[in-house]
């Protein structure tokens, strides 16, 4: 199998084409970014007999987005023609929100969502992860609203289990943070 890595291949116009496609398929929980700016679209590569493999990695294990980003990622490339295709979801190695890109977490900013602060340490997604069982104390983070630092968490889990519920305590309003893991 020949694969790509997670960028658009010069020499390949159909894997340049899928990439392009895929870049406008929004996450579904957080529809301002794709899912290829949040990390979640691996790769896209193609079999020995033209089959394009397009490989997604959820934010986490039991992510239950997942079978409606599958199903959006299939629906991209049928309207595109770009069939036959195989969608791929691998758990390994897991995914980290070291794998967002800048403009993801700006574009989360503006939503109303505190990107994640600071960096997992895992600088190659091919690299092995230490797992911690003991929270990381990290600073709060800064409100999306009006940025102060002044903010308190409500609770572990906000409208999603990758976000926490925080309120700023200088405008009052509550935001979701996106937990760095």
């Amino acid at each position: 199998m020949t694969t790509t890595s997670t960028a658009p291949h010069a020499a390949d116009p159909t894997l340049e084409r899928a990439w392009a496609v895929l870049e406008a398929v929004p996450d579904p929980e957080i529809p301002v970014v794709s899912i290829r700016e949040l990390g979640i679209l691996r790769d896209v590569r193609r079999d020995v007999d033209g089959t394009l493999e397009v490989v997604i990695t959820p934010t986490y294990s039991g992510c239950p987005a997942m079978s409606q980003i599958a199903e959006d990622v299939g629906h991209a490339l049928d309207v595109a023609n770009l069939v036959p295709y195989r969608i791929a979801t691998v758990l390994a190695p897991a995914w980290t929100t070291d794998w967002m890109t800048a403009d993801a977490r700006e574009k989360l900013r503006n939503y109303g969502i505190a990107p994640p602060t600071g960096n997992c340490g895992s600088a190659a997604p091919s690299q092995e992860k230490v797992m911690r069982f003991v929270p990381r104390s990290l600073p709060a983070p800064a409100c999306p609203r009006c940025g102060s630092a002044h903010t308190e968490r409500l609770a572990q889990f906000g409208s999603t289990a990758c976000k926490a519920l925080y309120r700023c305590l200088d405008c009052r309003e509550p935001f979701d943070y996106f937990k760095p893991y």
